[in-house]
C-alpha cells in the first residue's frame, strides 16, 4: 500500500502528532518515511531596521535540524527506515505548501502526512494554510493530524 511516506515537520505539537500517525503508518505497511523541513523565509522579506535577516535565517535553521533529528531518532528507535531533508529554501518564498507537494513528487511519495495547527477566524485568513495548500496542489493522499488545540 504505501512504501514511501513524505513527513512534514516544524518541530510543532501537531507535527509531533503527525510523526506518531507516520510511525503507525510506517510500521503497519514497512514503508520508509522521508522527514523534511522547509524553513519558511517569507518573513525576511520585510524590510526592518533592527533585525538581520540572516539571524533569523540562521534561527530557523537550526529549529528545523532539532526538529528532523528528533524526528530521526524516533523513527530509528521504532525501526522504521528513514532519511530527512532540510529545504532551505522554499521553491517561491512563502510557499511551504509547493514545496512540499515538490518533494512529494520528487521523492514519489505514496503518502503525504503531516500536521495541521487549527487555526480559525483572523489568524487564519492572515496566516492561511499550508495543510490547505498541499491538498490543493497535489493528486496524492494526505494524512492531516490536527493538533489537540489550536495555534
Amino acid at each position: 500500500m504505501y512504501q514511501r511516506i513524505l513527513l512534514a515537520v516544524d518541530g510543532g505539537p501537531s507535527s509531533e502528532l503527525a510523526l506518531s500517525q507516520a510511525q503507525y503508518m510506517a510500521r503497519a505497511t514497512n514503508a520508509e518515511v522521508k522527514a523534511i523541513f522547509v524553513v519558511d523565509d517569507s518573513d525576511l522579506f520585510f524590510e526592518t531596521s533592527y533585525i538581520d535577516p540572516n539571524d533569523v535565517l540562521r534561527g530557523l535553521i537550526s529549529v528545523g535540524q532539532q526538529a528532523l533529528a528528533s524526528a530521526a531518532r524516533k523513527l530509528n528507535e521504532a525501526g522504521i527506515r528513514c532519511i530527512t531533508e532540510l529545504i532551505e529554501r522554499p521553491v517561491a518564498p512563502g510557499q511551504i505548501s509547493s514545496t512540499i507537494v515538490a518533494q512529494a513528487d520528487e521523492w514519489s511519495a505514496d503518502l503525504i502526512v503531516m500536521g495541521t495547527h487549527g487555526r480559525r477566524g483572523m489568524k487564519r485568513l492572515i496566516m492561511g494554510s499550508v495543510s490547505e495548500g498541499v491538498i490543493a496542489k497535489t493528486n496524492k493522499p494526505v494524512l492531516l493530524v490536527r493538533s489537540e488545540r489550536a495555534d
